[in-house]
This record gives C-alpha cells, sequence and structure tokens, in this order.
C-alpha cells in the first residue's frame, strides 16, 4: 500500500464514521459509466475496460451492505448498447453474463433482471433467468441488473401490458381512460413492488440520465461523480452518500 492509499483509506473511514445509516439511502440506482474512457487512459483495450467495471460491482455491494442500503440498481446495458460494433458487444455480452453468474453464486445477493429480455441472445437470456430464479429466496441486498433496459421502453411495455391486463378483463378503452392513474402503470414497470432509487449515481463526469429509470426517479436525488467507473473508490461512495444525507428532500413541497 502507498501512501496515497493510506490516506484515502483514513479520509474514507473518517467520512464514514460521520454518516448517519438513519440518512443513507434505501434504494441507489448506479449509472456504471466510463468503462471505455478509463481504458483508453490506462493504455487498455475496450474489454479489459469493461473487465475491470464488472470487478468493481462485487466491492460497491459490500460497500452498500455496510451502510444498510437495501435496494441497488446496476445499469450495465442500455438498449442503445446493443447497436455497438459486434466485436465490441459480444465480449460485453459475455462479461455481463460472468458479473451475473458472480452475483447469484456470492450467496449474499437477490438478482433481479429490469430490461427487456426479448432484445437479448437466448444465452444471455438463460443467464439472467437462471440468477432470478436462483436467488429468489435471499434475504440480503436485491440487486436490479439492467440489461438491455431503456426508460422509454420500460414505460412504453408498462402501457402495453396494462392495456393487455385490461383487454383479458374486458374492459373498454373508455372506462380504462377513466380509472388509470399513476400506480396503474407503477405497477407494470419492471420495479414494481420496489421503493423508487433515492439516489442515482453517475460516474465518468456526464451529467445527463440518458433514459435511466425515467419513471422511479421523478423524486431521486442525483450525484455526478467524475472518477471513470472501475476507478470509483469507497470514498467516492460514501462522499456520494454524505452529500446525500446533507440534501433536504421536499418531494415539491
Amino acid at each position: 500500500m502507498n501512501v496515497r492509499d493510506l490516506v484515502y483509506g483514513l479520509y474514507a473511514r473518517r467520512v464514514e464514521g460521520r454518516l448517519d445509516h438513519a440518512q443513507v439511502p434505501k434504494h441507489i440506482g448506479v449509472i456504471l459509466d466510463g468503462n471505455r474512457r478509463w481504458a483508453k487512459a490506462s493504455g487498455g483495450t475496450t474489454e479489459q475496460g469493461h473487465k475491470a467495471g464488472a470487478s468493481k460491482i462485487q466491492e460497491l455491494l459490500g460497500w452498500c451492505a455496510e451502510t444498510d442500503v437495501e435496494v441497488v440498481t446496476l445499469w450495465l446495458l442500455s438498449t442503445d448498447n446493443l447497436d455497438r460494433p459486434e466485436e465490441e458487444l459480444i465480449p460485453l455480452l459475455g462479461i455481463i453474463e460472468n458479473a451475473v453468474r458472480d452475483l447469484a453464486a456470492d450467496g449474499r445477493w437477490r438478482v433481479h433482471h429490469v430490461g427487456t429480455l426479448d432484445l437479448l441472445p437466448a444465452r444471455t437470456q438463460s443467464v439472467l433467468k437462471e440468477a432470478e430464479q436462483a436467488t429468489v429466496g435471499r434475504d440480503g441486498i436485491l440487486v436490479n441488473v439492467a440489461v438491455g433496459y431503456g426508460g422509454r421502453q420500460e414505460i412504453a411495455a408498462a402501457v402495453r401490458s396494462l392495456l393487455l391486463e385490461h383487454a383479458d378483463k374486458g374492459t373498454s378503452f373508455e372506462e380504462l381512460a377513466e380509472i388509470v392513474d399513476v400506480e396503474h402503470i407503477s405497477e407494470h414497470l419492471y420495479t414494481r413492488g420496489q421503493p423508487d432509487p433515492d439516489l442515482v449515481i453517475r460516474t465518468s463526469g456526464e451529467q445527463r440520465l440518458s433514459g435511466f429509470m425515467l419513471w422511479q426517479s421523478a423524486h431521486s436525488e442525483y450525484y455526478f461523480c467524475e472518477v471513470f467507473w472501475p476507478a470509483f473508490r469507497k470514498v467516492d461512495f460514501l462522499r456520494a452518500l454524505r452529500d446525500y444525507a446533507a440534501r433536504h428532500r421536499r418531494y415539491g413541497n
């Protein structure tokens, strides 16, 4: 351990010691951004960047467990990412599959897929389904793995599911228009039954959501971190929690 690591370790313990666990967000959404730029800056390949980003996931969840976070949503692959060149996309999907298998094998986490399965290759679909089934009875952190996820697609899928449900019941469009409200749509989201994210963290310095949890993040607090995802440290995580705890959430009041 060098002097810099020692200093950061001491600082992280100081921040953690002052953290009020009663003010910790229960649901954190994370946009894991910057893998490719980290790799380029480090002189590595894109694949190495994605692997480094995947290896950071277990660290993050360990920090979340230490601070009493209950739900974590990880955006691993957007619907836009599916348009990447095949020579990048195929290795990336393999890395994501391995990361999901590792989450299921860990024994502490409960895995839930959010996204459009039909857009993904059959092997990726199988890995996601198996991880969810294998962890369904666990009591640990609920980890939403957003793979093939887009916020607009989620809302469209929720509305489509709502319409099909009421069509099966014989509800007319006029009757549905009279009763439909926010809760009806929420019941058809990928995250139905879960609390909305209290805090959304995005790494790499980009200050936008890019379609992440558009419906659920209406009242979320945002924290934009300059570091690339593979370089994200515990002290960065604790700073995000400290910043969140210092805010006064008004929910429009």
